[in-house]
């Protein structure tokens, strides 16, 4: 019995010494159909995602797992689609409103609008993108040092907004472009956000609006922040390496739990990518958006596109 029990043993041990590694699962290419243009992303249920058509302000809901999207919510005409992220307890997705000034609240459920909010008057702002708290919703402005804050009761209510004036390095508006995407530190207890311009993260107390530099982070052209625990996924559109302009990369880094500081963890990098701009953390999955403003601005692209490879 022994010796029957060893021989099974070492045969198993050399099947799995012969089988091959289990390959990386290829990359999806999920084309947004109709879409005039690209930007933001949100994690919706399992393998569910939403998407947005920047100038157009439409929303469109995908499937990574089935690689498709279709057309989810057109939007009333005169309304843009940036940065979003959905509330999945109420059925909401909360969308930036870019030079609107404004911000969108749709209902999931009946393809509506809950809430619209204008935060600052048109062409006088830049909502750019945003993140939910434990009480609400926090919007970035990309031209103005300050945040704006939507509540969100227990029972899903909605309330009026407030603005938080920012002091210290995430108040410099000295950039053609500043304060970007936004998320939470690991520990929930304050917000991380990215300046596109000083190539930054920064953390940012949600109650007196002061900010300190995220230490041992570089990220320059920093525009969407994904989060999922202590990792941090920083979505950078057109990057430089060596001096030659690449079509864009995620960089990952590793977060201490109140987000003070930070590791670089990997680069993540994709031939599919083309100036990408946001991305959702989808199961191990990573759904990044093609925003493509290398084709110009507003950006001239055939077809815009999600694509969704390994975080």
């Amino acid at each position: 019995m022994r010796l029957r029990r060893a021989v099974v043993l070492s045969s198993v041990l050399m099947i799995g010494l012969t089988l091959p590694a289990a390959a990386t699962q290829p990359e999806k290419v999920i084309v947004l159909p109709g879409a005039s243009s690209a930007e933001g992303i949100a994690a919706g249920h399992g393998s569910e995602f939403f998407a947005g058509d920047l100038l157009r302000g439409d929303i469109f809901r995908g499937d990574a797992r089935r690689g498709k999207a279709e057309l989810f919510i057109d939007a009333p005409d005169g309304r843009i689609a940036v940065g979003m992220t959905a509330e999945l307890r109420h059925d909401l997705l909360f969308v930036a409103g870019g030079a609107t000034g404004q911000a969108y609240v749709y209902d999931t459920r009946r393809r509506t609008t809950a809430a619209t909010y204008q935060f600052v008057p048109a062409n006088q702002g830049f909502i750019n993108d945003v993140t939910l708290t434990r009480d609400g919703a926090w919007f970035t402005d990309s031209m103005n040092p300050q945040l704006y804050f939507v509540p969100l009761s227990h029972f899903g209510k909605l309330g009026p907004s407030k603005t938080l004036a920012l002091s210290g390095p995430a108040a410099d508006t000295s950039g053609s472009f500043n304060l970007n995407g936004i998320n939470t530190t690991p520990d929930g207890r304050a917000l991380i956000v990215a300046h596109s311009s000083n190539g930054q993260l920064y953390r940012v107390d949600a109650r007196t609006g002061t900010s300190q530099l995220v230490a041992g982070v570089s990220v320059p052209g920093a525009d969407g922040v994904a989060r999922d625990g202590r990792t941090v996924w920083v979505v950078q559109g057109v990057n430089r390496v060596g001096g030659n302009p690449v079509t864009g990369q995620v960089d990952r880094v590793r977060l201490t739990a109140d987000g003070t500081a930070g590791t670089h963890d990997k680069v993540i990098t994709s031939t599919k990518f083309q100036t990408p701009a946001t991305a959702a953390k989808l199961g191990n999955k990573l759904a990044v958006v093609n925003a493509k403003f290398d084709t110009g601005f507003p950006p001239t692209a055939d077809r815009y596109e999600v694509v969704v490879t390994n975080s």
